[in-house]
């Protein structure tokens, strides 16, 4: 197997296995605590945010054109939005609230279809990671890192009804753990289906249209999620500061990599 392809496939598992972290929160505390989840969501919008402008967008506007750049950049905006129109995202607070309120086997029901759901979700992410890894090991790992912070209330949203229906830890980790696979199965199938060496230029588009999608996710689910659980003014502190750390950690990591290694 290619060794862009085992990068590629090493960094969505990162991020896939992060919804295990959620089960995690579930499973070792009764009450998790949705404001710190909260400040977590605005701390990777803030990741987000910055990969998608600052560094996506803009790449590709500079390598291919302002006009191009813009018409890459809000196809992949467009894509999603469709994909999110078909795959409505569960919310934390929707199964905090049905104890008491639904039979177990309802629960349990619609723990496995937010599952589906975020499965087909993560399912473009990893596709993202790919092509990332395609441009360099710095837009692969940030694009990884991101989505991992974002894949861990994903997991708390998956375990939280399975656990109370099932009352049963293993099966609330289990799910959650394997909604997340569909991360590297993304990088698979993608990687057959692209050619092994794109051209340049539909390369810088395809991760244009890629902060597209970062852009649109960060806006339409990760930062109305950081507002209900943290707090407006606490969730944009926290974005600022995700934006800030992503700075300073592209900056280290620049410094850190050997000079041949590609960025």
């Amino acid at each position: 197997m290619d060794s862009q392809v085992l990068v590629a496939l090493a960094l969505s598992l990162v991020g896939g296995l992060s919804t295990s972290l959620g089960a995690l929160f579930v499973i070792l505390n009764q009450a998790p605590n949705l404001k710190m989840l909260g400040l977590l969501q605005g701390f990777a919008a803030g990741l987000m945010l910055s990969i998608s402008f600052l560094d996506l967008a803009h790449n590709a506007m500079n390598s291919i054109g302002f006009l191009k750049g813009n018409l890459w950049f809000f196809s992949g905006v467009i894509f999603f939005a469709v994909v999110a129109n078909f795959i409505p995202e569960p919310t934390l607070s929707h199964s905090s609230e049905v104890k008491g309120k639904k039979h177990r086997r309802q629960v349990f029901f619609s723990g496995i279809i937010t599952a589906i759901g975020i499965s087909l979700h993560n399912f473009p992410e990893g596709m993202a990671v790919f092509l990332g890894s395609m441009k360099g090991l710095r837009v692969g790992l940030n694009l990884a890192l991101a989505i991992a912070l974002h894949n861990i209330p994903e997991g708390v949203a998956v375990a939280l009804p399975v656990y109370f229906a099932t009352q049963s830890k293993w099966q609330a980790f289990k799910l959650a753990t394997l909604s997340g696979f569909a991360e590297p199965l993304g990088v698979v199938i993608v990687a057959y289906l692209f050619p092994s060496s794109l051209s340049p230029e539909i390369l810088e588009g395809l991760l244009g249209s890629v902060g597209g999608v970062m852009a649109f996710l960060t806006l339409h689910e990760m930062l109305p999620l950081a507002f209900d659980y943290a707090g407006q003014k606490q969730a944009v502190k926290a974005v600022f500061f995700g934006m800030a750390f992503m700075s300073a950690s592209l900056y280290f990591l620049e410094l850190s990599l050997p000079k041949d290694m590609s960025l």
